[in-house]
């Protein structure tokens, strides 16, 4: 149940007597974390793989974390406005292009950013795409809260916002798809990494969206790693799932290549 609600799962209720509600069995998940930037291509090949066999029924569901080698991506909703990445900005900013089919509008993702990608039965977790945009904005909210950083919704406005400089900032983004009733695509948190890229477009096809990182909020470095362990229970607590190890037959061997990690188990 999603604390999004206002619900918390095993609270007691006036007049429903004293005994808590029961918390429903947790969905098993498979974990996957990369220790190294995955350049967008490979991640995204990856993902479409592990959507055809959860689609199949192949296999369970897989949350991906990992940080991307710096590129500027152009979802469905992208205008020529929102962006000017000539080849000089690509150059500058050591980033490639790519063209995806996810909701929204041009993001930017470099390492020291933590990027999920969940690859789950929707109808397992969530009524619909809005609940599970609304959960996925809670793992982010509860992960930031554990930094003492306060982060919040703004309406219309998908991803978390925080207030820096007197402003609205946005620290993370969200931008989803569902095929089959499989989700893909996900969310980005930016942790601490370089924010001048930003700066060459109009993120998520925002006017005047100031974006800001944990470590600009902080003023002091922060680990990706430490955060994306603390995402992955905060998505395992937030969607009851209990994280398994990774098994070795979900990946080609090639992607072990990127030493993959994985935590066994993790929920809280």
């Amino acid at each position: 149940m999603s604390l999004a609600d206002g619900s918390h799962p095993g609270q007691d209720f006036p007049g429903q007597g004293s005994e808590p509600l029961l918390t429903p069995t947790p969905q098993a998940g498979t974990l996957v974390r990369f220790s190294q930037p995955l350049p967008y291509a490979e991640a995204w090949t990856l993902q479409k793989q592990l959507q055809e066999e959860r689609i199949a029924e192949r296999q369970g569901d897989v949350l991906l974390l990992l940080e991307h080698s710096p590129v500027y991506t152009l979802g469905r909703t992208t205008q020529p406005a929102h962006w000017d990445c000539g080849g000089e900005v690509l150059r500058r900013t050591g980033a490639s292009l790519q063209s995806v089919d996810r909701g929204g509008s041009i993001t930017y993702h470099g390492p020291g950013q933590v990027v999920g990608y969940p690859i789950l039965k929707l109808s397992h977790y969530c009524s619909g795409p809005k609940q599970y945009v609304r959960k996925l904005e809670e793992v982010l909210i509860h992960t930031l809260l554990r930094w003492e950083i306060e982060g919040y919704r703004l309406e219309k406005k998908p991803g978390v916002w925080v207030r820096w400089n007197h402003a609205d900032a946005k620290i993370a983004a969200i931008g989803v798809r569902i095929d089959h009733g499989v989700t893909i695509h996900g969310f980005a948190l930016n942790v601490d990494l370089d924010l001048s890229p930003f700066s060459y477009i109009m993120p998520c096809g925002l006017t005047q969206c100031h974006i800001t990182s944990m470590a600009e909020v902080r003023q002091s470095a922060l680990s990706s790693s430490v955060v994306a362990q603390q995402m992955a229970q905060e998505f395992a607590r937030i969607f009851n799932i209990q994280w398994t190890s990774l098994p070795p037959d979900i990946m080609g061997q090639e992607h072990h290549d990127h030493h993959l990690t994985s935590t066994s188990p993790l929920h809280t």
